[in-house]
Formats: structure tokens, sequence, C-alpha cells
């Protein structure tokens, strides 16, 4: 038996309004604003993200450094990779890392205008 249920992810963040608009185009879903400084993202399926002002927020290094790791991770399933990636560019994603290695990996990793580092998949 589980201990918990999953209830959500929070993304610290200088702007949760900003931020959640991000993902929401991306992801889809409602955004709902608990205070100035916490949106929630309740994405079609149930999940849930959720978006704190982090007041000094510093945006992750990626990949990974011992002084500022990358914090958390967002794998998203896209069925067409090269539309999808232009989609979340356009919207404001920077890519960090595009080489699928000849097609042998089947993600590519892109930074959210906040900075965090997520992940297309090809599903």
């Amino acid at each position: 038996m589980p201990v918990a249920d999953y209830c959500l992810v929070a993304v610290d963040c200088p702007d949760p309004p900003a931020l959640a608009g991000f993902y929401a185009a991306v992801l889809g879903g409602e955004i709902k604003e608990y205070d100035e400084d916490w949106y929630d993202l309740y994405a079609p399926g149930g999940h849930r993200i959720a978006f704190q002002r982090a007041p000094g927020h510093r945006p992750p290094n990626w990949p990974r450094a011992d002084d500022n790791s990358q914090q958390l991770h967002l794998d998203l399933h896209v069925k067409d990779m090269k539309a999808a990636e232009a989609q979340v560019i356009a919207l404001g994603a920077m890519p960090l890392d595009l080489d699928d290695r000849d097609g042998e990996r089947g993600f590519r990793v892109y930074a959210d205008p906040a900075g965090h580092p997520f992940c297309l998949c090809q599903e």
C-alpha cells in the first residue's frame, strides 16, 4: 500500500504567470491563480504543475554542475519531434542539446523561459 498519492510538481521561477503560460501553451490545460506568487496548471490527464515565485531565482545549469544542479526536469512525449521543437522554440524555449545521435536517442533537451531543462521525447 502506498504511503501517499501524487499531487503536483512545484517549480521555482521568477515569474509564475509567465512560466505557467509557457507550459499551458506547450501542454494545454487550465491555469488557476492561487495568489500572485503561486499559479497552478491543471494539464490534460489530471496532472498538475505549480509555479511558485522564487526571489533571486538562478536558472539551473545544464548539464549538471556541482555548484548549481538542474533542480528538476520534465519529460514530455511528442508525436512529431520536428513540429514540437519548432513550437516550443517559438514559445521561448532555448535548445540545450539537440543531438539525436543519428536517431539513436529519442529525446532532445531544451530550457524553458526560466532556464529549467525539459525534454521532448519521441513517442
